[in-house]
């Protein structure tokens, strides 16, 4: 159990220390991810105003049509082009990628993957 908490601090602390760097704008908001063992959510957030631009998670009925797993690398590159596309609809296509302190490989970075092929920009 000790471990667990270990590494929970730690990547808080690696949270921490990227949000200090890390802002986002209405013109180019945080698009921020959070994974647990069986789901992501992501999130555009505009900082200056706080408040929540566009989100998208594996939890949505919209995502788990059919019976896909939603704690998988396939998973998050589609969670990434939906987060995309519902971004370019509303006229967002440039963001500033927050990882949260989880490093930058599986399913983050194909989920970052995914929202490039679909057009974002970051």
């Amino acid at each position: 159990m000790a471990l667990v908490k270990d590494r929970e601090v730690a990547r808080n602390r690696r949270h921490l220390r990227v949000r200090k760097k890390v802002f986002g704008t209405p013109e180019r908001p945080r698009l921020s991810v959070f994974r647990s063992l069986r789901h992501m959510y992501a999130q555009l957030i505009d900082d200056s105003a706080g408040r929540t631009l566009i989100s998208a998670a594996t939890t949505e009925a919209a995502f788990r049509e059919g019976a896909r797993r939603t704690a998988t690398r396939e998973a998050a590159q589609e969670l990434g082009k939906i987060l995309a596309q519902r971004a370019l609809d509303k006229g967002i296509s440039k963001v500033v990628f927050d990882r949260s302190g989880y490093l930058y490989h599986g399913r983050i970075k194909v989920l970052a993957e995914g929202a490039r092929e679909a057009g974002l920009d970051f």
